[in-house]
């Protein structure tokens, strides 16, 4: 969601730019904040003149292999929402190769699973038109000329309004982790037999206020939120985790996170792991590295304008994946972009190493 402060910035810088005077300025401290330039971008999404694209999540083929993508060979994609009209899933040079037409669907994360004795992409995705999970599944073995991102079914919910989503493998078995509006939780078992998935309700908790952006580590075994005007926020991943919580970092004078804290991401790299969190009130990403007892910041960057692809604001959603990808030999960041140069809203792809240089990691 774009946040409070910057809609009202832009309202007013308008208007005085219009009147021959500078606009306004961001109201808190901003800690240093180092730039990064994008690979490329992918195509616009079709809602035009509303705030649509929402969040991105990445699937890359094991390294040496090709999955076949309605009869083209793929090594990789970035599935994006777009909250007001359904899925569209690009393929790593940032073409649409699909668009699923499901409505308000609005954080989407996958996870590599076992199906029918065969390793299979779930993709999901918190739907606030039906009020509960949509599920999808992707056959990266399948010879099918036709095979592409297929609904798999659906997890109805209780909450007020669906709107953050992320999974985990908990144990071995897929988790969702709904984020309500409200910032209520609730985690679900999604459990597949004879080919067909099902949720069941497992642990359900409040985080406080208006939370959106989570990730799961499923190695260590936590979960992260981002409460949109407090903090990030670390809890345990496990049906059994209650409510207990630690604070990675809140809003405050550090300028290190502005109001509203969004996206949330995760990415292991060389033994370490590190999380990455929008800043949207000042269009910045804060990293800490989180593999040790105790996190530890490492850095702001910011996504500028580079080779015709214009720089990144206010982002909702962005995920991160180490390794091969595709053209990105080390890794990718896929970033949801508010303002996409007069067009539609879209996800710009950085080169991992752009971000490690960057900050030194």
């Amino acid at each position: 969601m774009t946040s409070i402060f910057q809609n009202r910035c832009r309202f007013f810088t308008a208007s005085l730019v219009a009147l021959g005077v500078s606009g306004c300025t961001t109201p808190v401290p901003r800690a240093p904040t180092l730039p990064v330039r994008p690979a490329l971008e992918t195509q616009a999404v079709a809602t035009t003149n509303a705030d649509a694209a929402d969040d991105p999540a990445i699937w890359a083929a094991p390294e040496g292999l090709t999955a076949l993508f309605q009869g083209e060979k793929i090594e990789g994609f970035v599935a994006g929402t777009d909250k007001k009209a359904g899925l569209y899933i690009y393929a790593l040079d940032g073409r649409q190769i699909q668009f699923i037409a499901d409505g308000l669907l609005n954080n989407v994360d996958l996870r590599t699973v076992t199906i029918d004795g065969r390793d299979q992409v779930l993709l999901a995705a918190s739907d606030r038109g039906r009020m509960g999970i949509a599920l999808y599944r992707f056959d990266p073995g399948s010879d099918d000329t036709a095979n592409a991102v297929k609904p798999w079914g659906f997890i109805k919910s209780d909450v007020v309004e669906p709107y953050g989503f992320c999974m985990g493998v908990i144990g071995g078995i897929p988790h969702a982790f709904l984020v309500a509006k409200d910032g209520n939780v609730r985690q679900y078992r999604i459990d597949i037999a004879d080919g067909s998935p099902s949720g069941v309700e497992v642990r359900r908790f409040a985080i406080g206020s208006q939370s959106e952006g989570c990730v799961v580590d499923d190695a260590a075994g936590t979960l992260y939120v981002g409460e949109e005007l407090k903090g990030l926020w670390r809890y345990g991943a496990s049906a059994n985790a209650g409510d207990a919580r630690a604070l990675i970092q809140g809003v405050d004078a550090t300028g290190r996170l502005v109001a509203d804290v969004e996206g949330v991401a995760l990415i292991r790299d060389a033994g370490k792991t590190f999380i990455l969190v929008s800043s949207q009130g000042d269009s910045a990403f804060a990293v800490w590295r989180v593999d040790g007892a105790e996190p530890v910041y490492s850095g702001r960057f910011e996504v500028i304008s580079h080779n015709g692809v214009d720089g990144v604001s206010g982002t909702d959603g962005l995920d991160a994946r180490s390794g091969r990808v595709g053209p990105f030999p080390e890794g990718l960041v896929a970033i949801q972009d508010d303002q996409n140069e007069g067009m539609s809203q879209n996800f710009k792809l950085v080169d991992w190493r752009e971000i490690r240089q960057a900050l030194g990691l």
